[in-house]
C-alpha cells in the first residue's frame, strides 16, 4: 500500500471539501484546478464523465467524484482515502454548526452572511453550467438532448433519473443511426 499516495489523496480532497461550498456543481472549478490542471490525476473529459455519472448514481456528486478519482489512483484504499478526505471537513463543520444552530439561525450577522453565500453559490453554479456546456455541447445531438432535457426538467414532473436514462438511450440511438448512415453512404 502506498501510504504517501493515500495521504496525498486524503489531503487533496480534504482541501477541496474544506474550501468549497454549495455542493458538487460548485466544486467543479476547484476539481478542475486540483485534479486536472495541478495534479494531472484525470483528464477534463474524465472529470466531466464522472460528473455525468454522479448525477445518475446515488450519493453526492463531490463524494462520488472523490471516490472515482481515488479508486483510479490507488484502488479501493485510494477510493476510501479520497472519500474520507472529501467528507471530513463537512462532518467537522456540520457538527460544529449543529451545536450552535439555534443561536446562529437567530443571529442577524449570520443571516446576512448566508445571503451573500447564497449569491456566490448561484454564481459558481452558473459558471459550472457554462463550463460544462462549452465542453459537452459539441454537436447538434448534444444540443438537442440538452434542450429537451431542460424542457422536461423545467416544465414536467418527469423524474430526473428518467430524463437521464431517456437522454442516454436517445444519444446511443443517434450514434447508432449515424454509424449506419455512414456505412450505407460508403457502400453506394
Amino acid at each position: 500500500m502506498h501510504w504517501r499516495a493515500l495521504g496525498e489523496l486524503y489531503l487533496t480532497f480534504f482541501r477541496i471539501g474544506g474550501l468549497t461550498f454549495g455542493g458538487g456543481l460548485t466544486m467543479l472549478p476547484m476539481f478542475r484546478h486540483e485534479l486536472v490542471q495541478k495534479k494531472d490525476w484525470v483528464s477534463e473529459d474524465e472529470l466531466l464523465d464522472c460528473y455525468a455519472i454522479g448525477q445518475c448514481t446515488p450519493g453526492v456528486i463531490a463524494v462520488n467524484t472523490a471516490t472515482f478519482v481515488g479508486y483510479k489512483r490507488e484502488g479501493t484504499a485510494g477510493g476510501i482515502a479520497a472519500t474520507l478526505g472529501m467528507i471530513s471537513p463537512s462532518l467537522a463543520l456540520i457538527t460544529l454548526i449543529a451545536s450552535f444552530f439555534q443561536a446562529l439561525v437567530e443571529n442577524e450577522w449570520f443571516q446576512h452572511a448566508m445571503t451573500g453565500i447564497k449569491g456566490v453559490v448561484c454564481a459558481l453554479m452558473l459558471n459550472t453550467v457554462i463550463t460544462l456546456a462549452r465542453k459537452s455541447l459539441v454537436n447538434p445531438v448534444c444540443v438537442a438532448v440538452c434542450a429537451a432535457a431542460l424542457a422536461l426538467a423545467l416544465f414536467t414532473p418527469v423524474p430526473t433519473i428518467a430524463i437521464v436514462v431517456l437522454s442516454g438511450l436517445f444519444g446511443a440511438a443517434a450514434e447508432l443511426w449515424r454509424r449506419r448512415s455512414e456505412k450505407g453512404g460508403h457502400g453506394a
